[in-house]
């Protein structure tokens, strides 16, 4: 394969591996795509090394960390390229997505253009990737190998909360430090309130990740519902593992909704505190808070939402109406504010 290009890094390769949030990145003022794309493909690369269940964990905390250390001491060039051919050996091989085989053989050509990038861009790049790779970090030093039929859970709601910043609200500090950085004087609100909401959007959107994937995420020996809500409940681990539990549980399930949508609040007042004529960063906040939610409004109707069969994911006709409609309305506070309330009381009305 030749030596991927930048064009090709954050184009065609960045599309191929990233889902929906290319659309997301497709959209962003020019300034910020290249830091925000890289800094995806970077962390979407650490992810997949830690996830690569073929590995024994503890030699994907190895390169997990090589990677980190790598990212953080960009100015000293891996002419040898050691790392870029221990993850083509070790980890690429592994992969059945050609997209994340392609991420890790050209991650050499991805630190190369960490490099490139401008001092400021550079070090904020850096700073998410690690905090990131502490979440991956967390993940592998907490939970048992996905193949030993063992399950953990986290403690306490603090645990859970330090986990959600670690792999999701950094993400929304990142977001704020790039937008305050490439475009001054758009946050209306105060830097650091923002940061603080961002941290908080940045959890609204894993504790739905953590709701909805419950059942997948107990099969592999992870429980991020705390031990502290189970008990108070009565519940195990192990009887989250029963999807004819589903019922049961519900009443936990509407309490951790009830603590998302305490953070969903918090998003919605960061994206009110972008400019009306900010289409494209609204945009941008508008398409996950309003997926979130619609996700939230399924799982609290979901009578079997334990079952990995049976997951709460919004299809993609009401994505594609998401998108159309929040840009039609998107310079209209009260028609957003009006819509992303009836999705909360529809939620609210089942979790009563």
């Amino acid at each position: 394969m030749p030596t991927p290009n930048r064009a090709f890094l954050l184009g065609p390769l960045l599309k191929g591996v990233s889902r929906s949030f290319y659309l997301t990145l497709r959209i962003l003022p020019v300034g910020m795509r290249d830091p925000v794309g890289l800094a995806y493909l970077l962390a979407r690369a650490a992810d997949t090394i830690a996830d690569t269940s073929l590995i024994p964990p503890a030699q994907r905390l190895d390169l997990l960390l090589a990677l980190r250390q790598r990212v953080n001491n960009n100015d000293h060039h891996d002419d040898d390229g050691a790392l870029a051919r221990r993850l083509a050996v070790e980890v690429a091989g592994q992969q059945v997505d050609t997209g994340e085989k392609v991420l890790l053989e050209s991650i050499g050509p991805a630190l190369d253009v960490l490099a490139q990038l401008q001092p400021a861009d550079r070090s904020a790049v850096q700073g998410i990737v690690t905090t990131l790779t502490e979440g991956m970090e967390f993940d592998l030093r907490t939970f048992p190998d996905e193949r030993s039929g063992e399950v953990a859970a986290l403690p306490a709601m603090a645990d859970l909360d330090r986990y959600t910043y670690l792999v999701a609200g950094c993400v929304g500090e990142f977001w704020t430090t790039m937008t305050d950085m490439h475009l001054p004087g758009t946050l209306k609100a105060p830097l650091g309130t923002m940061l603080a909401r961002g941290v908080r959007f940045g959890k609204a959107l894993q504790m739905v990740n953590v709701l909805r994937d419950c059942g997948k995420d107990l099969r592999i020996g992870r429980c991020y519902l705390p031990l502290e809500v189970l008990h108070r409940h009565g519940l195990t681990p192990q009887d989250l593992l029963d999807p004819t539990n589903s019922q049961r549980a519900q009443p936990m399930c509407a309490e951790l909704i009830r603590f998302a949508l305490g953070h969903f609040q918090e998003a919605i007042a960061y994206t009110f505190a972008l400019p009306r004529t900010a289409i494209r960063l609204r945009l941008a906040c508008l398409w996950p808070i309003l997926i979130g939610l619609e996700t939230l409004a399924l799982l609290a109707e979901n009578p079997a939402w334990l079952d990995p069969a049976r997951v709460s994911k919004v299809d993609r006709n009401t994505v594609y109406r998401v998108l159309w409609r929040s840009t039609a309305l998107v310079m209209s506070d009260t028609a957003l504010r009006s819509w992303m309330n009836r999705l909360v009381a529809r939620i609210e009305a089942r979790l009563r």
